[in-house]
């Protein structure tokens, strides 16, 4: 019988590459946060008309995560990613070169339909660390995530406001074609995937929701990082609205130089990690919603000015991705074979909870303003907690009741 064996460990060097390629190909469905305005008055459109870019991007993602990302259970991750960014580049591509609404949104949804990627990425490393590094590299790998999307809404803004919107995807094609010729390096080759002919796609698919079914402590970390993201979107878009609004009078630029500040969280997320590996994910997690709540109840009273929020909105963005990385490192001491479909299931409801916090964000600004949003923030966090205790309760259960 042929002994097993195991992939190779990544070099410090290409899980520093890989945190790189997740940060650009995530940065594509941020590009439009800080410049919609600019681009809407590109296309000659209305508000409402433009808005419909970044929501089909997100609801295209979140359908992508479903129906493509179980492949990577079964085939090569390799293999997938590059295909993938492939397609990422050359609908990047479709968006400089649109000339009307209709082809620049068609291609920003098919663009987000194959964001896949950055949800590969994880599962394929986490069989290539050692386990003692598995939260570190974890925290490395998200915090490139949320790095993508800062430096996203920060360069767009900035490059928009000295050159125009449309440099803005000239620059991120040039980007993309980079890491889509780099990737394959990055990437060490991997031995093919063992053949499933029984593994027809349609069972493929239902073995996501039969997996999730199956693993109660996935479901309910899922359901923490959904409120978790959705507390994110939704407080990025309220503040954008406030402080751009007649009573504060501050620009967009000022709303992309803010999300420059919070990316304090890229350096605070790998140290997170290391305490999360010491002290268990479950509590890592209860302590950070603890903190996270604690940082949200301040939005209201210190928002009187941009120096204000800043306080709330630090503390908000150091402990959110600390959220998202515990409920990662549950599924990745799981079966290696059935960790993409999990992850799967976790980033579908993260992403559905981050269109439900933009959607609730934007409605209940405009009917409660500012003072509403924090109220919904405040109640979608005090789920996150609650959700958190009864996950550690559950575990500490499991633990008390294992026979010695």
């Amino acid at each position: 019988m042929p002994a097993s064996t195991s992939p190779a460990l990544l070099t410090r060097a290409q899980e520093r590459a890989l945190a790189l390629t997740i940060a650009v190909v995530t940065a594509n469905a941020y590009y439009i946060h800080p410049i919609i305005g600019e681009v809407a008055r590109g296309f000659g459109v209305g508000e409402a008309e433009i808005g419909l870019v970044p929501a089909l991007n997100q609801l295209a993602l979140a359908l992508g995560i479903l129906l493509l990302l179980p492949l990577g259970d079964f085939y090569s991750n390799r293999r997938l990613c590059i295909i993938f960014v492939t397609a990422q580049t050359a609908c990047l591509g479709g968006m400089v070169l649109a000339q009307d609404l209709v082809l620049f949104t068609a291609a920003s949804t098919v663009l987000g339909f194959v964001t896949i990627a950055p949800y590969l990425i994880p599962a394929f490393a986490s069989k290539r660390v050692a386990p003692e590094r598995l939260g570190l590299v974890t925290a490395q790998l998200t915090a490139a995530v949320i790095f993508g999307i800062l430096v996203a809404r920060v360069g767009a803004g900035i490059i928009a406001e000295y050159a125009d919107w449309h440099a803005v995807y000239v620059g991120a094609f040039a980007l993309m074609m980079a890491v889509t010729a780099l990737l394959p390096i990055a990437m060490r080759s991997e031995a093919a995937a063992p053949k499933r002919p029984d593994a027809r796609y349609g069972a493929l698919i239902a073995s996501v929701f039969r997996l999730a079914a199956e693993h109660p402590d996935v479901r309910i970390s899922a359901a923490i990082q959904g409120l978790n993201f959705a507390i994110f979107t939704a407080s990025w878009l309220g503040l954008a609205l406030y402080l751009t609004s007649p009573a504060m009078g501050y620009g967009t630029d000022d709303v992309g130089y803010l999300a420059g500040v919070a990316a304090i969280s890229v350096f605070t997320t790998p140290r997170l990690g290391r305490w999360a590996d010491k002290v268990g994910p479950r509590k890592a997690r209860l302590t950070a919603a603890a903190v996270q709540i604690a940082g949200i109840a301040l939005f209201y009273p210190l928002g009187f000015s941009i120096w204000g929020v800043l306080v709330p909105l630090l503390v908000v963005n150091m402990v959110g991705p600390s959220i998202d990385v515990t409920g990662r490192m549950t599924m990745f001491t799981l079966a290696p074979e059935i960790r993409t479909r999990l992850t799967t299931s976790y980033i579908v409801v993260m992403f559905v909870g981050g269109a439900i916090g933009s959607a609730l964000g934007t409605a209940v600004y405009d009917f409660a303003g500012w003072g509403g949003t924090c109220a919904l923030m405040l109640i979608m966090s005090c789920g996150v907690l609650a959700l958190s205790c009864h996950a550690e309760r559950r575990w500490q259960r499991s633990v008390t009741i294992q026979p010695i």
